[in-house]
């Protein structure tokens, strides 16, 4: 049980930064196109919305599979 909290752990980690570096400025969707994106205060549509939630649900999963992974290692 704890080799699989351990390697969704590794997993969720690996989609966590993926995610993370895809939102960061130049990096992004938009800086892709060229297009400037605007000022700080962007509406999230079709993409960046999604990649925003992924974000979220990715970053909830590793502290819980973080507290798991620490209860399991007593």
């Amino acid at each position: 049980m704890k080799t699989y909290i351990e390697i969704a752990l590794l997993l969720v980690s690996i989609f966590l930064i993926v995610s993370v570096i895809l939102q960061s400025k130049g990096a992004g969707l938009g800086g892709l196109t060229g297009v400037d994106t605007g000022g700080v205060f962007t509406a999230r549509r079709g993409l960046e919305k999604v990649l925003f939630r992924l974000t979220i649900l990715f970053s909830a999963l590793f502290f819980l599979l973080a507290i798991v992974a620490l209860i399991l290692s007593r």
